[in-house]
């Protein structure tokens, strides 16, 4: 194992603070030392994703220049990929055995297309290229990002976590970022070339753990995986247990919900009467109902519900986050100034307008750089601690403290309790139960739901706050529901339709100038269920709404004096969700 410090971390004073602030970053960036993003050239290391994550500028790919224009990050873990990890980084080295081989390369601009499909290949089916798996490359790459995480780790103003991604796919995506607590790490991380099965990857997390090397799993692109990620059997095709759940539950209490290519909270399929459940979807015109199940959040908490309920253990009790997926190494988390996901394919506005052209094999440039304009510019994991420092921010990874937003700083709490003081936030947790856990009948009574949301000074006013409600009946079939809870400028939510009047919010596509009249700093509230029933098993989360803005591909349209492609929406909300709190009702 590798240990990078024995010293331990100066902690600010108000780590001892009664209440708990809101800390947002990333976790999940690449860097040059993952096989795909130095093949769409990518030449930035760790040391520059945490400089630009505390607000520096940085070198695309693509030549430009990039910095975030909002505040810096509060944390961040660069997550390059365990297969092949620096092994195509090293390939511009004359010692690398495959230096001067059909690897390096270059076809269609700087990309090199072979070393970046040997690398796919990899993913898909486990088999390697000999090659590409230089066990001192990937230990000596392995070591370099520990220790870039050391250096740039100061308590109390921006902490880094060590980790990787773990990538696999089998038959749909069934990736994994892998973050570590503290400085004690493996010697090497385990990839999906060790195993294609993720519950391998669980076991290894926990022989870690039985070691003292405390780390978690955060899923990700659950939207990507044709409806195997949550799924009611395990890897082998079997019916999941308890101890399944257990091991899950142990190991990936947290799910990232939304990021670069595309949000995985629900599908329109899923949820017809949720309005806004097609936002920002990555998901192909074509799919199924059949097709998306398995694959969302929403869905995977509803499942989770019916297990409880048929075989009493629960492997789907996530938390939420957002993340960015950048292969930039610095990740574009605002729409006006997105920069693409992946280098040279993407990097430009003018790549992103690419028009692909006739159906070809293998793609051409044109049809992937077409394939690229889906993308989001999204998203930022938020987490509520008492301290930004690794050991209070990875506590509240732990207790599934946490939020996702698809971009704007949006802070959101959310409480449940039969007594809950709302008029001191110090005594939530005194007196409720946090997103992230769950809150046991209490005879009879009705609980109260607090919910509240702070706009991102950066960004538009907020239209709604709104909870959403899943449940089994008597009979153990699934429902959902959608609640406006708190509206900017109107009334209250309809008690008929539990909707807030359109604000009537507008932006001038011409300037992408956002309403500045209208919608509200902050939204607060609280809340009991008007259809609750203390005998039904349920979960509850809380989601706010922005007013519309432009999204990036509007941005770029004014930029090159091009029409709004109609095949995406020229606005959008921006949101952030909460974590769940699940109701247990007595036996």
């Amino acid at each position: 194992m590798v240990c990078l410090s024995t010293a331990a971390p100066v902690i600010p004073a108000f780590a001892d603070a009664p209440d708990r602030n809101a800390y947002f970053g990333d976790l999940h960036v690449h860097t040059m030392y993952s096989a795909d993003a130095y093949s769409y050239g990518g030449r930035a290391g760790p040391d520059e994703a945490y400089e630009f994550a505390k607000g520096a500028a940085l070198r695309h790919p693509s030549g430009q220049i990039i910095r975030m224009r909002g505040a810096p990050l509060d944390f961040l873990a660069v997550t390059d990929h365990a297969e092949y990890m620096g092994n195509v980084t090293a390939l511009s080295s004359p010692d690398h055995p495959a230096s001067d081989s059909e690897l390096t390369e270059v076809s269609d601009g700087p990309i090199m297309w072979n070393a970046f499909a040997t690398f796919g290949r990899a993913l898909v089916s486990g088999d390697v290229d000999p090659r590409l798996v230089q066990e001192k490359v990937r230990r000596e790459t392995w070591q370099r990002i520990a220790a870039a995480a050391e250096r740039h780790y100061e308590p109390g103003r921006f902490t880094t976590f060590v980790g990787y991604e773990y990538s696999a796919i089998p038959t749909g995506m069934l990736h994994r970022n892998v973050i570590f607590k503290g400085t004690r790490v493996p010697e090497l991380p385990f990839g999906s070339t060790d195993s294609m099965n993720p519950e391998d990857l669980w076991a290894w997390l926990d022989g870690l753990r039985a070691q003292g090397i405390e780390a978690l799993a955060i899923p990700h692109n659950t939207n990507l995986s044709g409806g195997t990620y949550f799924q009611t059997n395990n890897f082998a095709g079997e019916p999941i247990d308890a101890e399944y759940a257990a091991t899950r539950m142990r190991n990936e209490p947290i799910v990232e919900i939304t990021q670069v290519k595309g949000t995985s909270e629900t599908h329109p399929l899923l949820s017809p009467n949720d309005e806004w459940a097609g936002f920002e979807l990555l998901t192909r015109d074509d799919v199924t109902r059949e097709s998306v199940q398995g694959a969302y959040a929403r869905d995977a908490l509803q499942t989770g519900l019916e297990l409880q309920h048929s075989r009493g253990f629960n492997p789907y009790e996530f938390g939420f986050i957002g993340s960015s997926d950048t292969h930039n190494t610095g990740a574009a988390y605002e729409e006006p100034t997105y920069h693409g996901k992946i280098g040279n394919l993407d990097g430009r506005a003018e790549w992103r307008f690419t028009t692909p052209g006739e159906d070809s094999e293998p793609l051409s440039i044109e049809q992937r750089r077409a394939g690229a304009f889906a993308w989001s510019a999204s998203g930022l994991a938020g987490v509520w601690a008492e301290a930004n420092t690794r050991e209070a921010i990875y506590a509240a990874f732990r207790r599934k403290e946490t939020f996702a937003t698809s971009g704007p700083r949006i802070r959101v709490r959310f409480f449940a309790g039969y007594d809950l003081d709302a008029a001191d936030s110090a005594r939530l947790h005194a007196t409720g139960v946090a997103m992230g856990g769950a809150l046991q009948a209490h005879g009879n009574g009705t609980p109260r739901f607090f919910a509240w949301a702070l706009r991102d000074p950066s960004s538009a006013w907020l239209q709604r706050l709104q909870i959403v409600k899943g449940w089994l009946d008597q009979d153990g079939a699934r429902h959902e529901r959608v609640y406006d809870v708190a509206c900017a400028d109107g009334p209250a939510p309809s008690a008929d339709t539990h909707r807030c009047t359109d604000n009537g919010a507008s932006v001038d596509l011409s300037t992408c100038r956002f309403d500045h009249d209208t919608g509200a700093v902050e939204l607060k509230v609280t809340w009991k269920d008007p259809g609750f029933d203390h005998t039904q098993r349920a979960f509850y989360y809380a989601r706010v709404l922005e007013n519309p803005t432009c999204r990036w591909s509007t941005w770029d349209a004014l930029r090159l004096g091009v029409p709004v492609r109609a095949d995406r929406d020229a606005t959008l909300q921006e949101r952030a969700w909460s974590s769940p709190i699940w109701f247990t009702p007595s036996a």
